[in-house]
């Protein structure tokens, strides 16, 4: 079944929206939730929450990606899930190592007046990367978005650990770059 049938479904609020969400996209959303959890359990009970968010909030959203918007929830929804472990000084995964890379480049807002920057930023971030070529933005993004180990990214490019996190540590700092040209500070 395609996006399009499948949000149809959606909005005509039929229980068969959430098995076809389920048959179609529960590999790509635990895999994104265990990378960040690092625990099948959770992750699966984050996917659950998924296909309730994704039932709540559509319609009146019509996502234009079904898949990104999927991805968005499961992601949210893990670093929640996260975040309330590492409150009870539980560590998990690799989230908190990569989001400490990212902290020299990317403060995290503590304010609702630096939430309204957050768009601002979230463009700037993405045109640095589609100015890179596809491997090196693919890369980044199985890193930052995905929260995918060092490990798993060499073995999937054929390169070595070495390799990746000088390539990795080079796009950081062009990235802080990039983001002082665009007169973003942090």
């Amino acid at each position: 079944m395609n996006d399009s049938e499948i949000l149809d479904l959606y909005w005509s609020r039929s229980e068969n929206a959430i098995a076809a969400t389920a048959e179609k996209y529960e590999n790509y959303c635990r895999a994104i939730s265990y990378h960040i959890l690092g625990n099948d359990e959770d992750a699966k009970e984050c996917v659950n929450d998924t296909w309730l968010n994704a039932w709540n909030s559509i319609p009146p959203k019509r996502p234009e990606r079904l898949s990104a918007y999927l991805g968005k929830i499961t992601r949210n929804l893990s670093l929640n899930r996260f975040k309330h472990y590492t409150a009870q000084k539980r560590g998990l995964g690799q989230t908190e190592l990569v989001l400490s890379e990212l902290s020299d480049c990317i403060a995290s807002a503590g304010s609702v007046e630096e939430s309204v920057e957050e768009n601002v930023l979230a463009q700037s971030i993405e045109q640095f990367l589609y100015a890179k070529p596809r491997q090196k933005r693919s890369i980044f993004i199985r890193r930052y978005w995905y929260l995918q180990s060092i490990k798993e990214i060499a073995d999937a490019y054929g390169m070595s650990e070495s390799k990746l996190k000088s390539l990795l540590f080079r796009m950081r700092k062009e990235l802080q770059i990039h983001l002082q040209k665009e007169g973003i500070t942090l």
